[in-house]
């Protein structure tokens, strides 16, 4: 055996390769895609184009309504938390496949409205399965890809988040035609198949050694720049939540235009985030993830901001794909950046995605309750969240710049 064949078996051995074939990576990404589609693309987003259906047949009021929607982001933020714990115990690969098994029961389980209590621990359910597919689908993933195919196959997976969204924009309207209670059964059957499909794609499941990534890092201190991170990347979440629960009903309810027009919209949200992933990831790569960053805040903040100046057809396109594109578009643009600020550590790169992972949960959740007790409070008035939730992206850009010129004089 030569030197050169010697060393490579050497590095095999302690880093080992991925697998190269085309069709095992993209079983692999199908999977992934399946995973995020399930968890969240559907078990998340399909409930937001339901909205009005479910206060139209008097199910639950309005108020009840979104507060249901935010016991879902409740969930999301438990299943960030435990996630790792569960990988540890019974294996990253199982664990996927039990919360997408997971997702499909809480369509069916929802298609009756037993009682609020009943639908609030099925929405909660749900969002639990779409925070542990959020942080262990990847990991899974992404270590058997090969370097030069990471960032399209994360974008494929990511892009399952779009795939949902546009998937219950168009489904949802056609199967509230037979009646809201089959709306939750096709939902429920399309998760099924999904979970079929990925069933055997995943690869071959190990150890977790993500989930024992924090007995390492956990001594190492986070930069002032990895925590600024976190903190951007929360108050990124609280931009996001205004058009994720409200945008159908402000359209359909808000300004009279009816369920049909507001599912319109969410489709074109959903478009926008099959693309986000791919664009931000894209712009990542060509230039450094810390400047498209900083140039992601400033574009959505005015996304988000834009329905409080015009809610003109055009207006509310433009922030309909926008605001969608990022959605899932800042995830591949916040990972790039975590492996900017920590380069040479696998394992903390890991725990920092999981904190990332439950710091967007937790801004997520809070500002779903909040933003639910302030359109109560306020009677409705949905242009109030659209400025709150422009301000939290704002805010972020801003600690961005003042890191950046703190540490310029440094």
């Amino acid at each position: 055996m030569t030197n050169a064949n010697t060393k490579q078996h050497m590095e095999t051995r302690l880093h080992p390769q991925p697998e190269s074939t085309s069709r095992t990576t993209w079983r692999y990404a199908v999977a992934g895609l399946s995973a995020s589609l399930v968890g969240l693309g559907l078990a998340r987003f399909s409930y937001t184009p339901l909205i009005p259906a479910l206060i139209a047949a008097k199910w639950f009021s309005a108020s009840d309504v979104v507060y249901l929607g935010a016991a879902n982001l409740a969930g999301y933020l438990a299943g960030a938390l435990a996630a790792r714990a569960l990988a540890t115990r019974i294996g990253a690969v199982h664990a996927l496949r039990a919360m997408m098994l997971l997702a499909t029961l809480s369509f069916f389980a929802s298609s009756t409205p037993v009682s609020f209590t009943w639908f609030f621990a099925w929405r909660f359910l749900s969002g639990l399965t779409g925070g542990i597919i959020m942080v262990l689908a990847a990991s899974v993933i992404l270590p058997h890809v090969s370097a030069a195919r990471r960032g399209i196959v994360g974008g494929v997976i990511f892009a399952g988040v779009g795939l949902g969204v546009a998937a219950s924009g168009t489904l949802v309207p056609l199967l509230l035609q037979q009646g809201l209670q089959q709306s939750w059964y096709g939902l429920g059957v399309l998760s099924a198949v999904l979970t079929l499909t990925s069933w055997w794609n995943w690869p071959a499941d190990t150890k977790d050694d993500a989930a024992h990534a924090p007995d390492h890092a956990k001594h190492r201190r986070a930069s002032p720049a990895v925590r600024a991170l976190l903190v951007q990347y929360g108050l990124n979440a609280v931009a996001l939540v205004p058009h994720m629960v409200f945008i159908v009903d402000f359209v359909a309810r808000g300004l009279g235009q009816g369920i049909a027009a507001g599912s319109r919209y969410w489709v074109l949200y959903g478009l926008g985030a099959i693309l986000g992933p791919l664009v931000t990831g894209h712009l990542g790569d060509r230039s450094g993830f810390g400047p498209a960053l900083r140039a992601a805040f400033l574009i959505e903040a005015a996304a988000v901001l834009l329905p409080t100046v015009s809610t003109a057809p055009l207006s509310l396109i433009v922030s309909s794909v926008v605001v969608g594109g990022f959605t899932p578009g800042i995830v591949p643009l916040v990972l790039g950046r975590i492996h900017e600020l920590v380069p040479h550590s696998t394992e903390q790169q890991r725990a920092t995605w999981s904190h990332a992972t439950t710091s967007f949960a937790l801004f997520q959740a809070a500002a779903a309750y909040g933003f639910s007790w302030i359109y109560a409070q306020t009677g409705g008035d949905y242009l109030v969240l659209f400025g709150l939730g422009g301000g939290a992206v704002v805010l972020a850009l801003a600690i961005d710049l003042g890191l950046a010129l703190t540490t310029r004089k440094a």
